[in-house]
């Protein structure tokens, strides 16, 4: 009775560390919307890697999420900035709840910001936190470490920045997922 004991402890173990940590990954980095992503991606210059994190730690890839302040589906844009978004890029009719839609103006959203910054880390701190605070923390010298380094002021948006590269870690190994 303990040899079949043991040989099934010991064969749950192995299911769950081969199995289990891939089950587990799915479900913290899920994968959806992986061509709208890639044509939204070509389109504006953007990582594909890069948005498809942004819409993890957005989303979690839920395309018809609301957040308290408003902000809507996949990506979390807020209706004020979509209608900005889609009359600089003569958009025309956008749902934010359609994926496609989302992902267009929201990877549209991003490459604005690298146009601004440059910088991935400052923008993914413009996404959570806004452009102009971003621009004020950079102008600020109590912003910046001995070693002239940003110190994201705002534990929201450091955490934000902390999971969009976590989720960008994970995403890379899934890169051809986003091949056209």
């Amino acid at each position: 009775m303990k040899c079949v004991l043991s040989f099934f402890f010991v064969f749950c173990f192995l299911f769950l560390a081969f199995f289990g940590v891939s089950c587990l990954y799915a479900k913290i980095f899920p994968l959806k919307y992986q061509n709208e992503i890639a044509v939204a991606s070509q389109t504006f210059e953007v990582d594909p890697v890069l948005v498809a994190s942004v819409i993890n730690s957005e989303s979690s890839f839920n395309s018809v999420a609301v957040s308290a302040k408003g902000a809507e589906g996949l990506m979390q844009i807020l209706p004020t900035t979509a209608e900005y978004l889609a009359k600089k890029l003569k958009y025309g009719d956008y749902d934010l709840k359609n994926p496609e839609d989302n992902i267009m103006l929201g990877t549209y959203y991003l490459s604005l910001l690298f146009d601004d910054f440059e910088d991935e880390i400052l923008v993914l701190c413009s996404y959570n936190a806004g452009p102009n605070k971003v621009k004020n923390w950079l102008s600020n010298d109590d912003c910046f470490d001995e070693n002239n380094n940003l110190k994201i002021p705002f534990k929201e948006t450091k955490e934000y920045v902390e999971k969009c590269l976590r989720a960008k870690k994970y995403y890379n190994t899934k890169r051809d997922a986003f091949e056209i």
